[in-house]
């Protein structure tokens, strides 16, 4: 059926119109409303910030499987798009501002729109939620029209206009007509619609307004849906941009809190520090059997599980200070990694919430398997690798990359530099090397006594390891001490609120909007550096709900 729709759908001219893309339906101007209490007001803000450039977002791999569950239901297999995500500025949600479609691209969402179309109109119980109206006919205009309004407004995130509709209704009765079957023009609909820029791109752009650029309300329901579930927005708050409550504070607020009291706001934070500390990279952890024997396939996903499961525990259920996932002797383990960990299993499957042993040397989140095994070589562990990841991922700070041609390599072994520590000196000898070493490999020398695999050990080559040095002027002697240095470091609260900005937005914050992040700074000191607090205060501050020209 797929080819004898083909020319229809481009005939159709709804598939990859840019025209489609202007979202400029009218709303209510933002009215001015009381700041919620225990945030900040908007006087707090400096009213001459001017705001960053805005650019349409490409679906994340992640945010394009669960819309499309979300939309046909969960019985649908969604295969996965041929273009990969972009990483800019630290996060894959990011890059979705500088991603575009290839041919290839185009061809894999093709490919992807018809399948699920098919197969969505093939299973009795999705059709039926789909097709809410009983058609007359083939060719019943009224139950399509119906169709294309419902499902339009869910996939595109907006109300359709009277043209798109119009065009997707004689869509689904050419096709109707030519199968003689009204669901074939019911699955050509659903096709195109997922073929649309509209979906498979975020527009959140804005409208000019008296002067000023301001979001729609249903650009800001795809805005706060997006960044706390992953995902397109309900129909609760589609419900609510079409009756213009985003554009109040009062109104935005109330949606942030319902959305983030949702389960699914912990899937959407999930996916938050899977970005932020890179732990999609365990999907492919490849470590040597031979040298790390607690090594096996499992490992990675039984990484991620932890640390996502400890973070999920520290933002919604202790709601504690983010700074103590550095030093917290709670984690969680299943069988898998308290074997790693030399520790009791709480469980004897799944995994369980445990209190590493308070005479231990591991503690936080640089004690987890997660980090240690991303950020070491699949034959060893890695000083610098470890360095670095503190310094740009959890202090947000930024690393020049190495001088074209220089050898990177570390000295291997030997009677002189038996140890990594030893080696490492060697390495800093050369002039070129030491400027962005000396930043990074003091560091990743206090995780030294975990290996590639994150397992305690006390000597390398049958040498005592030295965990000691230094943090930015704090010294520490052991991997406990370090971590209280990172919790304590003046960046690191600071990086949190950076990097949750960045990904709320989708973009790296403009130089003129750094006193905006500093009130969102001091706000999250004044919150106990809890996240929901942050939260609420980044979605309710210029830096979400203001838009600059677009690019």
């Amino acid at each position: 059926m797929r080819t004898s729709l083909l020319l229809s759908v481009c005939i159709a001219s709804c598939v990859w119109s840019l025209s489609a893309c202007d979202n400029t339906q009218e709303a209510d101007p933002v009215q001015a409303q009381p700041p919620a209490e225990g945030l900040a007001s908007p006087e707090d803000y400096p009213a001459d910030a001017e705001a960053g450039k805005v650019a349409l977002r490409r679906l994340t791999q992640t945010q394009f499987q669960n819309t499309i569950t979300d939309l046909v239901g969960d019985e649908i297999v969604v295969p996965q798009l041929a273009e990969p995500d972009l990483e800019i500025g630290g996060l894959l949600s990011v890059g979705a501002s500088g991603a575009t479609m290839s041919a290839r691209g185009v061809e894999s969402l093709e490919d992807i729109a018809f399948a699920v179309a098919e197969q969505a109109l093939a299973n009795d119980a999705v059709r039926a939620r789909l097709v809410t109206c009983q058609p007359s006919g083939p060719g019943d205009e009224e139950c399509a029209r119906e169709f294309v309004q419902t499902m339009g407004r869910r996939a595109w995130r907006r109300p359709l206009d009277d043209e798109e509709v119009d065009r997707l209704v004689t869509l689904a009765g050419n096709a109707a007509e030519r199968l003689d079957d009204f669901y074939g023009g019911v699955e050509a609909v659903l096709a195109a619609l997922l073929q649309s820029p509209n979906f498979i791109f975020r527009v959140e752009i804005g409208v000019e307004d008296s002067g000023q650029r301001r979001f729609t309300d249903h650009e800001l329901a795809t805005r706060l849906s997006f960044f706390l579930w992953n995902t397109t927005p309900d129909d609760v708050l589609l419900a609510a941009a079409d009756e213009g409550k985003l554009s109040t504070d009062e109104g935005l607020l109330e949606q942030a809190e319902r959305l983030l009291e949702s389960p699914r706001a912990r899937q959407g934070m999930r996916n938050f520090f899977t970005e932020h500390l890179k732990l999609y990279e365990l999907n492919r952890l490849i470590k040597d059997p031979t040298i790390f024997e607690h090594y096996n396939a499992q490992l990675g996903d039984d990484a991620r599980e932890e640390t996502l499961s400890l973070l999920e525990h520290v933002v919604f259920d202790a709601q504690s200070d983010w700074r103590d996932v550095m030093t917290t002797r709670e984690t969680f383990v299943n069988p898998n990694l308290a074997a790693l960990y030399k520790i009791p299993s709480p469980t004897t499957e799944g995994f369980g919430l445990v209190e590493l042993p308070a005479d231990g040397q591991r503690a936080g989140l640089m004690g987890h398997a997660s980090f240690l095994n991303a950020h070491a070589h699949p034959v060893s562990s890695s000083a610098t690798l470890r360095g670095m990841a503190v310094r740009t991922i959890l202090l947000c700070q930024e690393i020049p990359p190495p001088p074209v041609n220089v050898d990177t390599s570390i000295p291997e072994p030997s009677g002189e530099a038996p140890t990594l520590r030893e080696r490492v000196a060697e390495h800093l000898e050369n002039p070129s090397c030491a400027g962005c070493h000396s930043l990074t490999d003091p560091i990743g020398l206090g995780l030294e006594n975990f290996d590639g695999v994150g397992r305690w050990r006390d000597l390398d080559n049958d040498y005592p390891i030295d965990p000691s040095g230094d943090l930015d002027g704090t010294f520490f002697d052991t991997p406990i001490e370090l971590g209280a240095a990172l919790r304590n470091h003046p960046d690191f609260g600071p990086c949190m609120v950076r990097t949750l900005a960045r990904y709320a937005t989708g973009r790296v914050e403009a130089f003129e909007e750094r006193n905006i992040m500093h009130v969102l700074e001091e706000r999250f000191e004044v919150h106990g550096y809890r996240v929901k607090p942050l939260i609420l205060e980044l979605v309710m501050s210029p830096l979400f709900r203001r838009p600059g020209e677009p690019k």
